[in-house]
C-alpha cells in the first residue's frame, strides 16, 4: 500500500507562508513562481530576510505555526536551525528560505532562478 502525502493548493500555501513571515516582520519577502520552469523542484520558493539569528528563528517558527494552523501540514523537511544563518522549510510544493541578510546575498537564489516569475511583497503589506 502506497501512502501519498496530502497536498494543499500550492498558491494558498505560499500565501499562508507569506503571512507567517509578515507576522514576525520579515524583510524583502519574495515569491518565486517556478510552476512553468522545466525541472523545477517545487511550485514556489518563498524567500525572506531576517536581521538577527533570533528573528530568523522566530520567522521560521511563525511560518510553521501559521501553516499548521491553516492547513494542518508540517514541513516534510527542515534544515539549518543549528547554523542559524539560513533555515529551509520544505513543504514539497513550496520551499521556504529564511536567510540572514548577508547569507541571502551570498547565495542569491533569486538570480539562480532568474527565469521564474518573481513577486515582491511590499513592506507596507507586512504592517498590520
Amino acid at each position: 500500500m502506497k501512502i501519498t502525502p496530502v497536498r494543499q493548493d500550492s498558491d494558498n500555501l505560499a500565501d499562508t507562508i507569506v503571512r507567517g513571515m509578515q507576522d514576525k516582520k520579515a524583510s524583502d519577502i519574495v515569491v518565486l513562481n517556478l510552476k512553468n520552469l522545466k525541472n523545477a523542484v517545487a511550485d514556489y520558493f518563498v524567500i525572506c530576510s531576517a536581521t538577527s539569528d533570533t528573528q530568523l528563528d522566530a520567522i521560521a517558527r511563525s511560518v510553521e505555526e501559521e501553516v499548521e494552523k491553516t492547513t494542518g501540514q508540517n514541513p516534510w523537511q527542515s534544515e539549518g536551525r543549528q547554523n542559524r544563518e539560513w533555515v529551509l522549510l520544505d513543504y514539497v510544493d513550496v520551499v521556504v528560505h529564511v536567510f540572514l541578510r548577508d547569507r541571502r546575498s551570498f547565495y542569491a537564489l533569486e538570480e539562480l532562478w532568474g527565469d521564474a516569475e518573481i513577486s515582491y511583497i511590499e513592506e507596507e503589506t507586512a504592517v498590520k
